[in-house]
């Protein structure tokens, strides 16, 4: 499919949709269960083409892992913080929780690997990661540019000479919250307790805390002190314990319908969604509040109901910043205009984000002013484009949003969104096939 064109949305009835598990969870869900002392079940994990690279890499490191799809499970069998194959090669794909987590994964380890990735995921930063393993005491041998897959990675126990005695590191993550999840989720493959300090300038860290609070649910706390610094304790933790562990619906999917209620005055219920979701774009709620929508949670889930009019604001999304695109695509329908600041880091993530969402903007004729960490768009009339799309699923998702009530809005290379929700074009015609 080369585009997809957006059709309005029915006004003449509320949206009620199901989404599927959060990414973020799954693979989070996926390394823990791997790295348990028994067998764990994760259920309701999605199934995207990001879930699927990690899992195939689990695989391809010999993990024992069972899929019975009919119902919704997925059974790993863990290492008790080992891998069972000491030199293979894995391919994460554009997956950059793959990326991140299984980097660090196979450099605590006591073997060698090679991690290759698509052309896309090569260019996205993986360099303070790297740092820190090193400093740590694994080692890396770059196949092309420097701190860039492919590569061939090291563990720090491959040889007995390769066993430092102290575990600690600083660590910036200016450009990936990933990188510290990464490091807190392995740190029990250490033979003693790691100490992360945190150097750079960014303190939102909301996917850390789900991070933390799944370890916690696996059996290991990480412990904090002060501003910007966490213990692993390892051998007080004795390592991850086998768990059947539920994956909560993705907030981040469930944006895009919340969104199309904003933009449309129409009410939007994401079944099972409560306000017990520990993901950070959870934030966008109040957002969407503060530009007059109704937000509440009912027995099938919560609902938003948009306004008649939506309000301008201006808002750091630094530490939900995976809705930038989201919000980016209703603004043009607030009665004044919408600022969003805090997201310099977007600029590194499939594509660069903000200027992906300028882009847009620019071809549906809305203005707005750009900033280094973030934009300004204008209210104005969206005309009809063809929405250029950079390969990246969340530019796909946001600006079909804005076609549910523009007109003319198409789509290009909408497939993108297997990377996260394969049936996202799918669930929006049963919205507006009866249009």
């Amino acid at each position: 499919m080369d585009y997809y064109k957006v059709k309005h949305i029915n006004k003449n009835k509320d949206i009620y949709v199901k989404v599927p598990g959060s990414k973020s969870i799954t693979n989070r869900a996926l390394l823990l269960a791997a790295l348990s002392t028994g067998t764990s079940v994760v259920r309701g994990a999605l199934k995207s083409d990001d879930s699927m690279h990690f899992l195939k890499c689990l695989k391809d490191l010999e993990f024992d892992v069972e899929e019975n799809d009919e119902a919704d499970e997925i059974i790993i069998k863990g290492a008790g913080g080992s891998i069972p194959v000491k030199e293979t090669g894995i391919y994460v794909g554009s997956a950059g929780t793959a990326a991140r987590f299984l980097t660090a994964m196979l450099a605590f380890s006591d073997g060698k690997y090679v991690i290759e990735s698509s052309e896309q995921m090569s260019k996205r930063p993986m360099k303070d990661l790297l740092d820190a393993l090193t400093n740590l005491g694994a080692s890396f041998a770059y196949r092309g540019e420097e701190y860039s897959f492919p590569f061939e990675v090291t563990g720090i126990y491959y040889s007995n000479d390769k066993s430092p005695a102290n575990y600690e590191t600083d660590l910036n993550i200016d450009k990936s919250s990933q990188y510290l999840s990464a490091l807190l989720m392995t740190a029990p493959m250490l033979k003693g307790p790691l100490l992360i300090k945190l150097s750079g300038s960014r303190k939102a860290k909301s996917y850390v805390d789900i991070t933390i609070n799944m370890m916690k649910d696996f059996g290991v706390n990480v412990d904090r002190e002060g501003e910007g610094v966490y213990i692993v304790h390892t051998q007080a933790n004795e390592g991850y314990k086998p768990q059947t562990y539920d994956v909560e619906p993705d907030m981040s999917a469930a944006c895009y319908f919340y969104a199309m209620a904003a933009a449309n005055g129409i009410s939007t219920v994401v079944k099972g969604l409560n306000y017990k979701n520990t993901q950070g774009d959870m934030k966008f709620l109040g957002v969407l509040e503060k530009m007059g929508c109704l937000v509440s949670e009912g027995e099938q889930g919560i609902r938003v109901t948009g306004p008649e009019k939506l309000k301008g604001i201006e808002v750091d999304m630094s530490d939900f910043s995976d809705q930038t695109l989201t919000l980016g695509a209703i603004a043009p329908f607030a009665d004044s205009p919408v600022t969003i600041r805090g997201v310099a880091h977007i600029r590194n993530q499939e594509c660069d984000r903000l200027e992906a969402l300028g882009r847009g903007l620019s071809d549906m004729g809305i203005s707005y002013d750009m900033y280094e960490d973030g934009i300004c768009i204008y209210p104005g009339n969206p005309k009809a484009a063809d929405i250029e799309t950079f390969n990246d699923h969340r530019v796909a998702m946001s600006f079909a949003v804005t076609g549910t009530r523009a007109e003319g809005i198409r789509i290009l290379n909408p497939l993108c969104c297997k990377k996260t929700f394969p049936e996202y074009f799918r669930v929006l015609d049963g919205l507006t096939e009866n249009i």
